[in-house]
This record gives C-alpha cells, sequence and structure tokens, in this order.
C-alpha cells in the first residue's frame, strides 16, 4: 500500500506537503550551471532565517548524522578534551562519533527521559579548564524531551572559551533556537523532520569562532571538509555532486515555512505538543519525560504498561489503523512508543491517533482507556 495512504507519525520522516511533492519532480538541472547557483543560493539565504544567524550556513548532500560528523572533524583535533552530554540514544551517538575520530570525551550521562541540567555541564567545565568544545544534542528525539540548550550556553560562556556543538536534528525549525542570540558555534539539523523533505540534505552553521578552531583542526576529513564547502559556495556551486530534486523541495519548504512565519511555527507546534501530551495522559498512559516542563514539541514518548502488547498495539495501529507510530530505540525498545508531532502538522493528525488508539486499545485488552 502506498506511503501517502497513512497518516506517518514518526518524528522523521515527516509526510510531505503536496506542494513538496511537486517540486520534487521538477526536471534536473546542470549543478555546476547558473540555474543552480541561483538555487543554493537562494536556499542558503533562506536557511540563515529559519537558522536565525548571521554566520555561515552550508547545505551537505547527506543525513543529519553528517552534519554532525562534519561539527567534529572541521573543529576538533585528535586528544582534543570534549565535554558530551547525553540522554538518550542519540546523544549517544554524538559521543561515539567523537571518539571515534580520536576526541578525549568526558561524558556526562543523565538518565533517559530527564533533562540536563546546565549545572552539570557547569562544574565539568570547572574540573575540566582545558576544555575544547561541549556538545550537546537539543531535542532528544528517542525520550521526547528538550534540553536546556540557552541555559547550558550560557554556562559554557560563563566559565570557559569551549566551542558549543549543537545537534538540533530534531529541533531547529520547530522548536526556538536563535544560533547567534545563544552564541551557538556549530549547529546541525536534517531535511526530513521540520523542513518537511525526504531524508538526504543536512544543514550546519559555522561561526566565526569555529572558523578559528578549523585552521587548527587536524582531524582528517574529506567529503565533510566545509573549508571546501565555503569555497565552492562562494561560486554559486556545492564541493560535490548535490541532490538536486531536494534542493527544489527544501526551496519551496523554506518558503512555506517563513511564510508562515516561524514565531507561528513554534507555537502551532507547541500548541500541537500540549494537545498530544494531554490526549496520552486522559488515556492513561505516562509521559517518559520526567519534567513536562522540559517535554519535547516536536516528538512525545509514552510509557507502554506491562499489560499492554508493543509489538501487537504499533501493528495494529498500523495495519488497521493506517497509523504509524515510532517503538523505543535502545534500551527503550519495546518499553515506549513515540507519537511524532513536527513537520506540517495540525491538530487534526493527533486527533486521529487518538480516536484509533481508543479504538484500538479496549480490543487489546488495555482497560484504561
Amino acid at each position: 500500500m502506498a506511503s501517502d495512504t497513512f497518516n506517518l507519525r514518526t518524528p522523521g520522516p515527516t509526510p510531505l506537503p503536496d506542494p513538496v511533492l511537486e517540486a520534487l519532480t521538477s526536471p534536473m538541472i546542470n549543478h555546476r550551471g547558473p540555474e543552480f547557483k541561483t538555487l543554493l543560493d537562494d536556499t542558503t539565504a533562506k536557511m540563515k532565517q529559519v537558522f536565525m544567524t548571521q554566520q555561515d550556513v552550508f547545505i551537505l548532500t547527506a543525513s543529519g548524522t553528517g552534519a554532525l560528523e562534519s561539527s567534529i572533524v572541521n573543529t576538533l583535533s585528535p586528544g582534543d578534551k570534549v565535554i558530551a552530554c547525553s540522554a538518550g540514544s542519540f546523544g549517544d551517538r554524538y559521543v561515539e562519533i567523537a571518539k571515534t575520530y580520536g576526541a578525549e570525551v568526558i561524558e556526562i550521562r543523565c538518565e533517559w527521559g530527564d533533562p540536563i541540567s546546565p549545572s552539570l555541564i557547569e562544574q565539568s567545565i570547572k574540573d575540566n579548564p582545558d576544555v575544547k568544545a561541549v556538545i550537546i544534542t537539543h531535542n532528544e528525539t528517542s525520550t521526547g524531551v528538550t534540553h536546556d540548550l540557552e541555559g547550558i550556553c550560557k554556562a559554557v560562556k560563563s566559565n570557559s572559551d569551549a566551542l558549543i556543538l549543537v545537534d538540533a536534528v530534531s529541533s531547529l525549525g520547530s522548536i526556538p533556537l536563535p544560533v547567534d542570540g545563544w552564541g551557538c558555534d556549530v549547529v546541525s539539523t536534517g531535511s526530513q523532520k521540520s523542513f518537511m523533505i525526504p531524508p538526504g540534505l543536512a544543514f550546519i552553521s559555522f561561526s566565526e569562532r569555529a572558523w578559528a578552531a578549523y585552521e587548527k583542526a587536524q582531524m582528517p576529513k574529506s567529503y565533510f571538509d566545509l573549508g571546501a564547502a565555503k569555497k565552492s559556495l562562494e561560486q554559486g556551486q556545492t564541493p560535490w555532486t548535490p541532490n538536486i530534486s531536494l534542493f527544489y523541495a527544501l526551496d519551496v519548504a523554506l518558503d512555506m515555512m517563513l511564510e508562515e512565519g516561524m514565531e507561528n511555527v513554534f507555537i502551532r507546534q507547541s500548541s500541537v505538543a500540549e494537545y498530544t501530551r494531554k490526549s496520552m495522559k486522559e488515556l492513561g498512559f505516562k509521559l517518559l519525560a520526567t519534567d513536562e516542563n522540559r517535554a519535547s514539541d516536536t516528538v512525545t514518548a509514552v510509557h507502554i504498561p506491562e499489560e499492554l502488547d508493543s509489538s501487537r498495539f504499533m501493528r495494529e495501529m498500523k495495519d488497521t489503523e493506517k497509523i504509524v507510530l515510532a517503538g523505543g530505540q535502545g534500551k527503550l525498545s519495546g518499553k515506549i512508543f513515540r507519537v511524532g508531532h513536527l513537520g506540517s502538522v495540525v491538530q487534526e493528525d493527533i486527533e486521529e491517533v487518538v480516536d484509533a488508539m481508543k479504538r484500538v486499545l479496549p480490543e487489546l485488552g488495555y482497560s484504561n482507556a
């Protein structure tokens, strides 16, 4: 059955609006010609508005993880001391990337579902005054928790000259993240979340402080060398072959976001998220986020009670109700389900989920529904 017959409620990929689908069928052009230069220049300028930055922004043909790798290899050298904060699967991924390239990683690990406190980072910086960077996942997709990035940035800047490297794959474009306003040095995100287009593009901002670090960075890099990206962008090109079709889609999606207005996007996302959390609790479920004030506006993670067969529940929601939810990752596999509500989502999309759950849960013997 075609995927567009499903209500896709994963936290990425997200459903594609009709204008985006149409843009994907645009004719192919020469990626070294003037037409692509115009497309690249336009999308880069619009992307800066979404990032809320005057610094450099690059569009990479890669997944969001490619941008995360780029953030590490372009700013650090093997042996550099890095404070890495993790409270979920994607925070762990960022840690592993840094370790793979030889960084000396000081890990701060919090319970999955808990927010990361800025005070933990502040103390770690005081214990490690020679730290070169702090890496943090802004919105942890695996747990449905948004960490206090603004407070973390203040803690870092008040106590060190360390770079601030941010995984914003599931937050930027849906949750406020003023890159310049908070002083983030490198911020990475991907196309299939807030930006409403298929997977395959990654976006990364790079500050002047990051460029200073780039001049000294010794980690190996080739495809993700942002120096090459910067030189090519000055010529209206990318250093390697870009995914032209996704650029067409991105151009349209950015127009949609900016026409709605980013503040209005944030308000809509917050409203839908609040409705989702409220509805899940009314159905008798418990949220994974231990502090609801830090619960994510892009994905809600929900505990699965012991009396409910998680695999059967997910299967029935998909096969019978045509609603695709996300399961738990890593140590949360089989213990939670996740409802994605980012991108072009509206409350009616979540109402369909709730109505379907009210039909499915009694059939599975769940008495609280």
